[in-house]
């Protein structure tokens, strides 16, 4: 089978005498024969170093921007160690897939610079860019492991205050609905008839259900002239609900329960929180709540 090497076309025949069937092309003299020795290919140990060089340049150069982006720049250790776990959560969805693929494909050309060493040259090469490439996933995946926790624990910094937030924007626009009627309202839609010009409580307000607040009064109610059956204080202190029988009329209510959605997003679970007049409280975790004391021991 002769192969023309002006057109590509494959035919049988002498590609000197016959000429090429396709384009008519034919050899000026007979091919040339293969020479005595030859040089090895440096091509696939190239490769396969070039690979782990620029990953290993990828990351220190994301490693500098990390660290010259920082508020104070400072080439000490712990700064470059920050710096390098800034680049590697920068780099993850990347350099990971890439520096497996370099792995895969480098162990590939590897073992067949091995299996022909005397066509193949640079196997050492070949190595070091492998060892660089297994190196730098081994970094990137350290500095992601170990910032894990503090970056969880920052999420769920972020989670809490967005609660907060909505918290006591609610708890403002209490204040401002008692400040303008004298008394807090009787349901949350109430407080849409407030001025909302950023609309900061409508968002406060979005996905909490009308059962969520539970307003309240304290009052104190003088006894009758009449002769009564029971006795004790002359004064007593009363809590007045919404869902309660309450009396009409003018009451005033003055304090308040609301419970709001912790990370579920849903009421009536066990991470919601209480905002109980204005104060916030946070859920307990089961985990952090203290064991009951040991039965203290008999002498």
């Amino acid at each position: 089978m002769t192969v023309c090497p002006c057109c590509g076309f494959k035919f049988k025949g002498d590609l000197q005498s016959d000429g090429c069937a396709s384009c008519g092309a034919r050899a000026v003299g007979p091919p040339l024969s293969k020479p005595a020795s030859e040089l090895p290919f440096y091509g696939r140990a190239l490769f396969v170093g070039t690979s782990g060089g620029i990953i290993l340049a990828v990351f220190l150069v994301a490693t500098l921007v990390a660290l010259f982006q920082s508020p104070t720049v400072s080439f000490r250790f712990w700064s470059v160690v920050s710096a390098a776990e800034t680049a590697a959560w920068r780099l993850k969805w990347i350099a990971l897939p890439a520096i497996v693929f370099t792995l895969w494909a480098g162990a590939l050309v590897r073992a067949s610079i091995r299996r022909d060493p005397k066509r193949f040259a640079g196997g050492r090469f070949a190595t070091s860019g492998l060892a660089v490439t297994a190196l730098v996933g081994m970094l990137i995946a350290t500095f992601i492991g170990i910032t894990i926790p503090e970056r969880m624990r920052q999420s769920q910094l972020g989670s809490d205050a967005a609660v907060y937030a909505q918290g006591y924007t609610i708890q403002r626009a209490l204040l401002e609905y008692r400040s303008r009627f004298g008394s807090l309202p009787t349901s949350l839609d109430d407080l849409r008839a407030l001025p909302d010009f950023d609309g900061s409580i409508a968002g406060a307000l979005a996905g909490i259900d009308s059962g969520a607040y539970n307003p309240g009064a304290e009052f104190a109610s003088l006894p009758k002239k009449k002769p009564r059956t029971l006795r004790g204080a002359a004064l007593r202190d009363a809590t007045l609900r919404t869902t309660d029988d309450a009396p009409g009329g003018g009451l005033a209510f003055t304090k308040y329960e609301l419970r709001l959605p912790g990370q579920d997003k849903k009421l009536g679970t066990e991470d919601d929180w209480m905002v109980r007049d204005g104060v916030i409280s946070k859920p307990v975790d089961p985990d952090e709540q203290l064991r009951p004391a040991d039965d203290a021991r008999q002498p």
